[in-house]
């Protein structure tokens, strides 16, 4: 009975659209002649960014070329640090909390002690202080800057959701793009994420075909590999198998993390938060009430690595409820014969930069 309502809504938010659309043109073309300055750093400069507001799978990106080029160089990555409660730059440390600086850097500083991680909102002041304070960083990993014009990176890669490609879709309002879909060409990578496990090469060809990628251009394909959930604390193993899960996530687009928890368990009741939403007192007492209440056997509570950063300064309250938390992880992995190609390609990259800037 909304659906009409919603689709009016639409409508009359189009004018908003167009005159949306024309601000960002207006500033993309001022970049584009060089009348605002992009700054580029002699160091090589990775950006992962999207099109589309919403999760695309940018996190588990940045954490695939964290692990891709941890062991031969220096890597730090650095974030906006979305909904934290601090401004300015800021490096990770042991007291940073997701407060201080945002709940995905905090899951890249819990997963990869030997990164830097930090953030800060302009990344063309951010950069020079990650510098200053990390002298020895090889690589900054950019997490989410594809709109952040005032810093050109060496490697722009663009993920697009297979289920949402930035080629059939409108500039918000109307739709749910940033800008214009013809951004998509400032990309030198595109990777299409969340695709299925049996995704076909003639699929592939398709969507090649709809986003008309120029010369430079790569794409590749990528699907989310769930491993097998730990707790919270222990690090101890679980199996969902017969499992009755309360599932606790606060992401944009929890569609996929659903299905396959669906498929592994023996039964799932969810708690859907806005993406990165902070816990309550109220959320805290819905979920020990929602978990204590639920009258089936062998149930745990599953939460992703993100949201465990905002669960884990309540872990007090769950234990005292006798609730423990497990959470679950995921992985990307690159499909048709990708992977070989894509690191080669990052490789490159970097050996390249890094000899250019160090003979000069």
């Amino acid at each position: 009975m909304f659906a009409p309502a919603i689709s009016i809504l639409k409508y009359l938010l189009f004018p908003f659209t167009l005159l949306y659309s024309c601000v960002i043109a207006i500033r993309n073309f001022f970049y584009n002649r060089g009348i605002l300055d992009s700054v580029s750093f002699s160091i090589p400069v990775i950006s992962v960014g999207n099109l589309s507001v919403g999760g695309t799978g940018k996190t588990p990106h940045v954490e695939y070329l964290i692990q891709l080029l941890q062991y031969q160089y220096k890597v730090a990555t650095m974030s906006r640090g979305y909904k934290r409660a601090t401004r300015g730059f800021i490096l990770a440390n042991e007291k940073s909390t997701f407060r201080t600086i945002g709940d995905e850097p905090m899951q890249f500083y819990s997963k990869f002690p030997d990164a830097y991680v930090s953030v800060a909102e302009d990344r063309m002041i951010g950069i020079p202080s990650l510098l200053q304070a990390a002298t020895d960083t090889d690589i900054i990993i950019l997490d989410d800057a594809f709109q952040h014009r005032s810093v050109k990176p060496g490697l722009n890669i663009l993920i697009m959701d297979v289920q949402r490609p930035f080629y059939k879709d409108f500039v918000l309002p109307y739709g749910r793009l940033r800008e214009n879909r013809t951004a998509y060409k400032r990309a030198d990578v595109i990777v299409v994420s969340k695709c299925s496990s049996n995704f076909s090469q003639a699929a592939a060809q398709e969507i090649i075909t709809q986003i008309q990628p120029l010369e430079h251009q790569q794409v590749y394909f990528t699907g989310l590999h769930y491993q097998t959930p730990y707790h919270i604390s222990t690090r101890a193993a679980l199996t969902l198998e017969n499992k009755n899960v309360l599932l606790v996530c606060c992401i944009a687009n929890p569609a996929s993390l659903i299905q396959h928890i669906t498929k592994s368990s023996n039964d799932i009741h969810t708690l859907s938060y806005a993406d990165h939403h902070a816990f309550t007192a109220f959320d805290l007492e819905e979920i020990v009430s929602s978990f204590n209440n639920w009258k089936v056997n062998d149930k745990v509570l599953l939460t992703t690595e993100k949201d465990a950063t905002r669960l884990l300064p309540y872990l007090d309250i769950f234990e005292n409820a006798g609730i423990a938390i497990y959470i679950q992880a995921i992985q990307i992995q690159f499909l048709l014969n990708g992977k070989e190609a894509f690191d080669q390609q990052v490789h490159t990259f970097v050996a390249q930069q890094l000899t250019h800037y160090q003979t000069y």
